[in-house]
């Protein structure tokens, strides 16, 4: 896990080194353990790195690392989880290796494969590859977007970093995208949907997860996707026991891979379903002379505090130390500054915050990986949201299961769906509309807004915005966080699930927790309540000073008195105002 920068000039004009270190100084923290510059002869393109030693820890591993005789230089931010198995078929096809890192195996795989490589890698990364030979610069992300890519293009150069305030260090203009701005403070959403590489500052781009940029040498700027979930790919036709013994076989195969490293790994545990998954998968998994160590958020005298369930899974397991951190009102305005800095561009909420303190908690303990749960709720429907999309489909397709999940729906989570009002508004004409198609067998209404709902969160917006949050917090204290829900075999696996695998009488992730009922502790299983890591978020920000910032910034928008009359609603809006 590392921070990457690089420059390459479509003119006569040099790249400057000075530009380089100014752009790798700036992310020391995403690589304390070392750095490197290289620019080429011709001066022309140049790659800066920072460097967090996860996978030999050796000066072999140190970047930017060449290959085949300096033909290839690349700069790498990630790690490629099967990069054994990579390396072992490298060496039988005769390649050679000087190093035990996952960096070099990449590069001998662009070598045999160049841009089809990418179709070969289980890992989150984000790397530039220069080659000499043929005078191109190659570029790629994960496809889910769990490393940052941000780039500057015109007709002079092309800059890219890790994270946007590098750009300032190579004397690109600093200047706040406002149309986006506006949209966040209205909406609350940091993603745009028309247009998802944009980010708060004119000019910087970002790309795309699953996505390529290629360079070549006559400068033209080509970007491409890779890879995508292919909703009309062969569905499973195997029972729900079926399913969920596959879905663990997967999961554990993440899982596995995510734990290796040659520093010390550990987990975050919130006490929801997913974490405490994959903590006690962990916990099957070691030794019992081999302590995991798990890291949580607490919030005292919050009855939203998660410290039960945190407690129960920890008790469950045979060999488990746990850390609390207790972020309060005083955590939050001591760090919110800090937090900001790190985040680049607004967030959502303070539970940023309260993860922030998560990673610090894990580097004080000098535990450098934590494997976290971030991707199931938007590829297994956990957000209730979904299970409206799933009724409204229902209940045009499939009128009995209709009403068996809305009863199921209703008792389980004590809420009427959204879904009566059309229920309750169809008219009689829009009834004999609906019966027709039920007899022609024809698409109904809302067909397939739930699964391309799904794949929208996992693969476009939703799940991108909580991936940059992550980042920016496990690296802001030089922590690197992996996520073995995000193994691209589990998530086409679950897309290829029918729904009633997804959701079912009431449940949302239902395989997963059909996978795990022999694993964890009934309560944890099956628990129906979701807190989505809530924090004492109003309680934090509304001091005398915060409340100025947000009534400054609600006048000079023109937006003071913007839903007064509604509590809930004016809460998140001062949120955002003051994170603006």
């Amino acid at each position: 896990m590392c921070g990457i920068a690089g420059i390459y000039n479509f003119s006569s004009q040099v790249v400057n080194l000075e530009d380089l270190k100014n752009m790798t100084d700036l992310i020391i923290h995403r690589g304390p353990d070392g750095f490197g510059h290289w620019i080429n002869s011709e001066q022309s393109i140049g790659f800066g790195h920072r460097r967090l030693s996860i996978i030999d820890l050796s000066e072999k591993g140190k970047q930017p690392m060449h290959y085949l005789n300096e033909r290839y230089t690349i700069t790498f931010n990630g790690e490629i989880y099967n990069y054994i198995e990579l390396k072992n078929d490298l060496i039988k096809q005769g390649y050679n290796f000087t190093s035990d890192s996952d960096t070099e195996v990449l590069l001998a795989l662009y070598h045999q494969k160049k841009e089809k490589c990418l179709d070969d890698l289980d890992g989150m990364f984000a790397f530039a590859i220069w080659d000499k030979v043929e005078q191109k610069l190659f570029c790629a992300r994960d496809r889910f977007g769990e490393k940052p890519f941000h780039y500057y293009c015109n007709k002079d150069k092309f800059v890219f970093a890790s994270e946007i305030k590098q750009f300032w260090g190579a004397e690109i203009q600093k200047k706040i995208n406002q149309e986006k701005l506006i949209y966040f403070i209205q909406t609350g959403h940091t993603e745009n949907e028309s247009n998802v590489t944009e980010t708060f500052y004119e000019n910087i781009e970002k790309l795309e997860p699953a996505h390529y940029i290629i360079i070549d040498a006559d400068k033209k700027l080509t970007i491409k996707r890779y890879w995508d979930l292919n909703l009309n790919a062969k569905k499973f036709t195997g029972t729900i026991e079926q399913a969920a013994a596959i879905f663990l076989e997967l999961f554990t195969d993440s899982i596995k891979l995510r734990l290796r490293a040659d520093v010390p790994i550990g987990s975050s545990l919130s006490g929801g379903l997913d974490s405490s998954s994959i903590v006690m998968l962990i916990d099957s998994l070691k030794n019992n002379d081999l302590k995991q160590n798990t890291f949580s958020a607490r919030f005292k005298n919050f009855k939203k505090d998660e410290g039960k369930h945190i407690e129960t899974v920890v008790n469950a397991c045979k060999n488990m130390q746990v850390h609390y951190t207790w972020p309060d009102k005083e955590y939050f305005n001591k760090f919110f500054d800090k937090v900001n800095y790190h985040q680049d561009e607004p967030y959502t909420s303070a539970s940023i915050i309260a993860q922030y303190a998560v990673m610090e908690l894990a580097k004080q303990h000098n535990v450098t990986v934590l494997l976290d749960g971030q991707g199931a709720d938007e590829q297994l429907a956990g957000y209730l949201n979904y299970y409206h999309l799933y009724l409204n489909k229902l209940f045009y397709s499939d009128p009995i299961q209709f009403k068996i999940e809305n009863n199921a729906y209703s008792e389980k989570h004590q809420l009427e769906c959204p879904y009566n009002s059309i229920a309750n508004n169809e008219t009689f004409r829009m009834k004999l509309g609906r019966y027709k198609k039920l007899l022609l067998h024809q698409d109904k209404p809302y067909t397939h807004d739930f699964i391309n709902s799904l794949k929208n969160s996992t693969t476009h917006t939703g799940l991108v915005e909580l991936l940059r949050y992550a980042d920016r917090n496990s690296m802001a204290h030089s922590r690197e966080i992996r996520l073995p829900f995000l193994s691209h075999k589990l998530v086409e696996f679950v897309f290829s699930l029918p729904d009633n695998y997804k959701l079912n009488n009431g449940w949302t992730k239902f395989v997963l927790r059909k996978s795990m009922s022999n694993i964890l502790p009934e309560s944890i299983c099956w628990r129906v309540d979701k807190i989505g890591y809530e924090t004492p978020q109003d309680q934090w920000f509304e001091t005398a000073d915060n409340l100025g910032i947000i009534n400054k910034t609600a006048a000079f928008l023109n937006l003071k008195n913007y839903n007064k009359d509604n509590v809930n609603r004016a809460s998140n809006e001062n949120w955002r105002l003051l994170v603006a």
